[in-house]
């Protein structure tokens, strides 16, 4: 491919395989388009797809995944740790060898126009994609989630989505979509099931309320491990590296008589915001090369 886009669309179903193989084999259907990863979580509730494509059919890809999430994901009986408003949640397109960010705001246009006139789910822009100042932070766009939304759309004018009805989906929600750069989701977990210390930590360290620049974090419960996490999006490694994070975290934990169990990546990153020697110093539990995103495409090539 000359022109590579990756496209990481966020599901809201982590706990049924059943589902999750059926979107992304839709995915997979697409010619040209490869997934190169996926990964979902029970206490989230919430699995990510990651595939690349050119410029000419990632979108399509992109299409058939929200589709079939509309067709298998019901949320009016979801529930989970992770916040959503969509049973395909957020749908980002990355410019990655090739392509311009203006290449993937008008993909992200493109598929939300087709996926609010087609599926008559409402779609929200951001980021780079953004029609509105306040619409490029997420956090703003899923505020209220989709029990919220589904209150807000017709009544508000400030939640008047970009494409679709003025009214939420019974079923799907609304859906996010937009261009951005590479965004590392990494999640610290606690030695402990203090959820009142991983709250008051990710406060502390999130840019909104103050802290680290181009970092956003949660305070979240595991159930299934019994512990205390430390959920974030990191929109700059180069502003902020993991390290620095992960140092934050573990001072603040200190502080408090707690520690870091473990971290874990999800989805792909950028050579360049990973070493070898990082993964061990960032405690990163099942780590694999695969997850440098240049491995993946010179598999491809």
């Amino acid at each position: 491919m000359d022109g590579i886009v990756e496209c990481v669309p966020n599901f809201s179903e982590g706990r049924n395989p059943e589902v999750i193989d059926r979107i992304a084999a839709a995915i997979a259907d697409v010619k040209t388009v490869k997934v190169l990863g996926r990964e979902s979580d029970k206490d989230h509730n919430r699995s990510v797809i990651t595939f690349i494509g050119p410029p000419e059919t990632i979108a399509d890809a992109a299409f058939a995944g929200v589709a079939k999430a509309a067709e298998l994901i019901d949320l009016t009986r979801h529930t989970g740790e992770h916040p959503r408003m969509g049973a395909a949640d957020v749908v980002p397109f990355v410019p990655v060898r090739g392509v311009e960010m203006e290449d993937c705001v008008k993909l992200a246009q493109g598929l939300g126009r087709r996926v609010g006139d087609e599926l008559r789910i409402p779609v929200f822009l951001y980021e780079e994609a953004a029609t509105r100042p306040e619409r490029r932070n997420l956090a703003n766009v899923r505020k209220g989630q989709f029990e919220g939304l589904r209150d807000l759309i017709g009544k508000d004018p400030e939640r008047k989505p970009d494409f679709g009805p003025e009214k939420i989906h019974p079923t799907a929600g609304a859906v996010a979509i937009g261009a951005r750069e590479f965004l590392i989701a990494y999640n610290v977990n606690l030695a402990s099931d203090n959820l009142a210390l991983a709250k008051e930590i990710a406060k502390k360290i999130r840019e909104s309320s103050g802290g680290l620049p181009c970092v956003k974090a949660l305070g979240l419960m595991l159930k299934e491990l019994n512990v205390a996490q430390v959920s974030m999006n990191l929109t700059n490694f180069r502003v902020t590296p993991m390290r620095k994070v992960f140092d934050a975290i573990r001072a603040e934990a200190e502080k408090a008589g707690d520690k870091i169990r473990d971290s874990e990546l999800i989805g792909l990153v950028p050579r360049a915001a990973l070493s070898p020697e990082d993964v061990e110093y960032l405690k990163i539990e099942s780590f694999d090369p695969g997850q440098i995103i240049e491995n993946r495409l010179d598999d491809t090539d």
